[in-house]
């Protein structure tokens, strides 16, 4: 699974603005479709991630993660909503559009949405093992880059945390109780 994160890893972000979006759409109803397309990864046994890209008040794409579906090292739900996104749009150009992620994402996401020019990233819960938007790295907001991200977290992050936590108990098996 490589750079997972761990259930103790998965905790909720901080607190965001209730007005941080302007789109016209639900900040939490947003995240709650980035949701609903990460419990679809849990049929093909990848890690339940879901990624929602709006542009212009609709949700223009609607991914969650496929590595394990494809055996593909990139088929993060980041990289797949980009991929749609782009591809609706005409343009690898993504500056009016704002993605929702159910996780931190990860270094490469990160820096795919600073290529693709994003407006907005919103996440739901940190990953302080493998996050490159606040816990490991800045990559969206520092000044190694050349594109800056507007960044909103803590969306109904403890829902999302709780499922990913739910799909690494299920990997583990059943606590084993230590002997007395």
């Amino acid at each position: 699974m490589g750079s997972n994160p761990t259930p103790s890893a998965m905790v909720p972000s901080r607190a965001f603005p209730p007005d941080a979006l302007p789109s016209g759409l639900d900040v939490s109803e947003t995240m709650g479709l980035a949701l609903d397309e990460a419990v679809l990864a849990l049929a093909h046994d990848d890690v339940p991630v879901g990624a929602i890209v709006v542009h212009d008040g609709t949700v223009i794409a609607s991914r969650h993660n496929e590595r394990e579906l494809h055996g593909d090292p990139v088929g993060h739900a980041e990289i797949l909503a980009l991929r749609d996104a782009a591809a609706r749009l005409g343009t690898w150009r993504l500056d009016e559009c704002a993605m929702y992620v159910t996780l931190e994402p990860c270094a490469m996401c990160a820096g795919a949405l600073v290529n693709a020019r994003l407006g907005h990233l919103v996440y739901a819960a940190h990953d302080p093992k493998a996050g490159a938007v606040t816990s490991q790295f800045e990559l969206l907001t520092g000044t190694q880059l050349n594109h800056r991200v507007e960044v909103t977290s803590g969306v109904r992050s403890t829902e999302s945390a709780e499922l990913l936590r739910t799909f690494f108990r299920s990997r583990r098996g059943p606590a084993v109780e230590p002997p007395e």
